[in-house]
């Protein structure tokens, strides 16, 4: 997902360099090893945040750690997707790079991650994928459908208060929260109301367990490392109908047809999602129009025209 780019002030290189030995001081202590970051080099990672990868500069002993970087008073969202990735890593499942640290320096939040060399996917890494993936979704929660903290989808807050029932969970904390949203930006919707009204008969018979769920695996939130290792980047953490993850993976160009199988091979779907994939995917497409505007706002009135035929 993407939204606001964040700035870092360049033209005040002192704050700059102090931001920087505040971020190495606290990899220092979180590791237990000296590192000073040398080197910071611009990468990847999205439009709502700036991304680096920073070393010590050491050609024999180097050492490398991903970063991201925002602004101060959006710590707090740093620090729910560091705690979405120690829980998906703590399953045991599939591999997200593993946080280390995080908090503000100088006018910057940050949040330091592993570093992962990523390569290309083959038939074999991506059916591991979908197998990994399977396998993280049968991980459950006993408190219901949410998580412990709300998060982002984008720059979007994404609302986790823990619920018993998918099908309200669902209505209220992600299609309702989304079209309350897109009036409140102008957009117009006017079945919108008429659809949340649908979801009992759209889901009647659908009971998931809630699933462990990356919440924002689309295309460019999946990779896989030089050791052809699957990983998961970016996720929007909750326990949800684990179809979400799916669908989104249909949403901005498929993952490659090993994965599919391998998924299904490992954990089949139940009858009925290939209706339920457009209602889960309409929750990206309003969420799309909310950040952006534009055509997205006809895309998401033709799908919910789609829903209620």
């Amino acid at each position: 997902m993407v939204g606001e780019t964040y700035a870092l002030p360049l033209g005040d290189r002192p704050l700059y360099f102090a931001m920087w030995n505040q971020i190495s001081a606290h990899i220092s202590q979180a590791t237990a090893v000296e590192f000073v970051a040398r080197h910071q080099r611009p990468v990847g990672g999205g439009s709502i945040n700036r991304a680096y990868a920073v070393s010590n500069g050491d050609a024999v002993n180097a050492v490398s750690y991903f970063v991201k970087l925002n602004r101060a008073d959006q710590l707090s969202m740093f620090e729910a997707e560091a705690k979405g990735l120690q829980q998906i890593a703590d399953t045991q499942t599939i591999r997200v790079p593993r946080p280390l640290c995080w908090g503000v320096a100088e006018s910057s939040a940050y949040l330091v991650m592993e570093w992962l060399d990523l390569g290309y996917g083959t038939h074999r890494s991506w059916e591991e994928m979908g197998r990994n993936l399977a396998a993280m979704h049968r991980v459950t929660s006993s408190h219901g459908f949410g998580w412990e903290h709300d998060n982002t989808i984008g720059s979007t807050p994404q609302i986790n208060a823990w619920t018993a029932d998918w099908t309200e969970f669902f209505g209220t904390h992600r299609l309702g929260y989304q079209l309350t949203l897109a009036k409140q930006q102008g957009g117009s919707f006017p079945e919108g109301d008429r659809l949340l009204s649908a979801l009992p008969d759209l889901l009647a018979g659908h009971r998931p367990q809630p699933s462990l769920v990356h919440g924002d695996l689309w295309s460019g939130n999946a990779a896989v490392t030089k050791l052809e290792e699957p990983v998961i980047l970016d996720p929007a953490t909750y326990f949800g109908d684990r179809e979400v993850d799916l669908a989104m993976t249909e949403l901005f160009g498929r993952f490659p047809n090993d994965f599919y199988r391998a998924y299904q091979s490992s954990f089949p779907l139940a009858p009925g999602y290939e209706r339920r994939k457009v209602l889960y995917n309409l929750y990206h497409i309003l969420n799309h129009f909310n950040l952006f505007g534009g055509g997205y706002a006809a895309q998401a009135n033709s799908m919910i025209a789609s829903l209620l035929r």
